[in-house]
């Protein structure tokens, strides 16, 4: 798990039920247990918050004014960059996320104490946690997320392939494009060849470059204040040299007074040290004045020449532009000027050059067939893998009989159409299961109970976290409808999935918490509060007593705690 995230503490104040909580949690499985309404799913909702989810006011506790959520990842430098592409600060390998959100509906997220977007964390999300309820399972029937499954199980090479027909298909279309609008545009090409000449003259003798309207205007700003700029900087640096009283000298004797004593006492070192670092900057302060001043100097002319070509930019955009900032529309006609060239082409290429376009298409589109067959070849290859082991973790979940089939369907490629193209390939996707051999393929969403669903769903993560980098699986009811022995095989898989990356379990079940390398328990006092105290991690005896109590649904059986105790005991081969 060296080169995954890892969620270290997650700490929440005010949430629900829940006054105030830390939880520290350690790498491997660690389960969530305790009576219904005891404050388990508040837990969740505050990952789900700091993970940039909706923020609601109603989530906020009666009394308070704010609820805080906040949790710290650890992060491998491997991922670090990928983090810092969304603006989220990562600090000697840790990530701190932290979301408040006020009883009036605002909310705020930082990243490491320093705002960003709560998008920033919903985006970042998709490399830190995946979480797993019931709507989840309803949404792995849907044909993209079902397609979104097998395109992560791909890995690089089907990524590859993605890219790579996405990428000729961005060619065909900006080339189509080119195509019709030249087809639009033959009647009226005298006029807009006569524009376009005229605007690309007017820009080839401008010459314009990205920025420049800025860099000009702080240049006119400093040569229109010359004379206030020196007479600033003058007295600034009399201030500092001045022989008698200046800073410097002053700096000086302070710095000279504190080094006769320094070594007596740590306290005189430490300011010793800080006046010795404000005299130093202060020095260099007065060397780059000096170079300032003798720099600074006057320059009429070049003035005039710059207000002359803020002129003539401004008269450009005016006639030229749209209702963007100066900047922007400085950018967007640099940009089309480049472009103006091929259009000119076109243009006067007329008939002919459209013929060429044309030509040009059929040859871009057979790249495009050919990249598309790639992705479904690639696709196919990857399901009937994703097929055999899938259905290999489904049989061990006490479905024996049942197997996984994913179905790759693509489009005639002898009689494609315009609209088979679509930005993820001409394929679609199809999840099913056969309840025993030779029986019917039925789709998910109709041959899968609610516990069935869960096992599909926990089998398919099992299987993508070999590959797939997320670094904290999250499974909230996974053991909802499933019993006895399949319940113990779902803590099985689940201890499974937990060797390649971290995963939390809130349950109900105790064949299922006995898996648990960390076990917290959720209780609430009598007024219904949850506080720190009331989430505990539980070890040996303590554990064996919650075990009992979610066999028995009361405390202090005895049969319970030796059902309990034999649970936990199971040698790991065997549990």
């Amino acid at each position: 798990m060296s080169d995954r995230t890892f969620l270290e503490e997650i700490s929440i104040r005010s949430i629900g039920v829940i006054e105030h909580s830390t939880l520290e949690i350690s790498p491997g499985l660690t389960v969530l247990t305790g009576e219904t309404g005891a404050g388990k799913t508040m837990i969740l909702t505050a990952l789900n918050l700091i993970l940039g989810g909706k923020s609601d006011s109603s989530l906020v506790r009666k009394g308070s004014e704010r609820l805080v959520a906040s949790g710290s990842f650890s992060v491998p430098k491997s991922l670090q960059d990928s983090f810092e592409e969304h603006g989220l600060q990562v600090e000697d390998g840790q990530l701190i996320l932290t979301r408040t959100v006020n009883a009036d509906g605002k909310s705020k997220a930082t990243s490491n104490a320093i705002s960003v977007p709560s998008s920033a964390l919903a985006s970042a999300s998709e490399n830190l946690v995946e979480v797993h309820a019931q709507a989840a399972n309803l949404n792995m029937t849907k044909a993209a997320k079902q397609r979104d499954l097998l395109d992560r199980f791909g890995g690089k090479e089907l990524h590859s392939a993605l890219v790579n027909y996405q990428s000729e298909l961005a060619n065909y279309h900006e080339l189509k494009s080119r195509i019709t609008a030249m087809k639009k545009s033959i009647d009226s090409r005298d006029a807009q060849l006569s524009e376009l000449r005229e605007f690309a003259a007017v820009m080839g003798k401008l010459k314009l470059e990205r920025g420049e309207l800025q860099e000009i205007t702080t240049e006119i700003g400093r040569l229109s204040s010359v004379e206030d700029l020196r007479l600033a900087a003058q007295n600034a640096s009399s201030v500092i040299e001045e022989e008698e009283s200046g800073s410097l000298t002053t700096l000086g004797i302070t710095r000279k007074s504190l080094d006769s004593v320094r070594a007596k006492d740590p306290q005189i070192e430490e300011l010793y040290q800080r006046v010795s670092e404000a005299f130093f900057l202060v020095d260099d302060a007065k060397g780059v004045l000096a170079s300032y001043i003798a720099n600074l100097e006057a320059d009429p002319a070049r003035l005039d020449y710059l207000n002359a070509r803020k002129a003539e930019i401004n008269s450009l955009i005016k006639k030229y532009g749209g209702s963007q900032s100066a900047d922007d529309e400085l950018i967007a006609l640099i940009e089309r000027f480049e472009s103006s060239k091929n259009a000119i082409a076109d243009l006067e290429g007329g008939d002919e050059r459209l013929k060429e376009l044309e030509t040009e298409l059929v040859g871009i589109k057979k790249k495009l067939v050919a990249a598309a067959k790639s992705l479904t070849s690639s696709r196919s290859e990857n399901a009937t893998k994703l097929s055999k082991e899938v259905t290999k973790e489904i049989q061990q979940l006490s479905m024996p009989h049942t197997s996984f089939h994913c179905q790759v369907q693509s489009a005639d490629y002898n009689a494609l159409k315009e609209s088979d193209f679509t930005a993820l390939g001409c394929d679609e996707i199809a999840m099913l299961i056969q309840g025993h051999k030779d029986g019917p393929l039925v789709p998910l969403a109709k041959g899968a109970s609610g516990g069935e669903m869960s096992r599909v769903m926990l089998a398919l993560e099992v299987v993508l976290a070999a590959t797939h980098p997320v670094g904290t699986y999250v499974f909230d009811e996974v053991d909802a409808g499933v019993g006895g022995k399949a319940a113990i095989e779902v803590g099985r898989r689940l201890h499974a999935l937990s060797q390649h990356a971290q995963v939390i379990v809130v349950t109900h079940l105790p064949q299922v918490a006995a898996w648990a390398d960390s076990h917290f328990v959720v209780t609430k006092n009598s007024d219904g509060s949850v506080t720190e105290s009331n989430v505990r991690k539980v070890v040996k005896e303590d554990r064996v007593e919650e075990i009992a109590r979610m066999l028995a649904g009361m405390e202090s059986s005895t049969s319970a705690r030796e059902h309990a105790t034999e649970l936990l005991e199971l040698p790991l081969s065997k549990r």
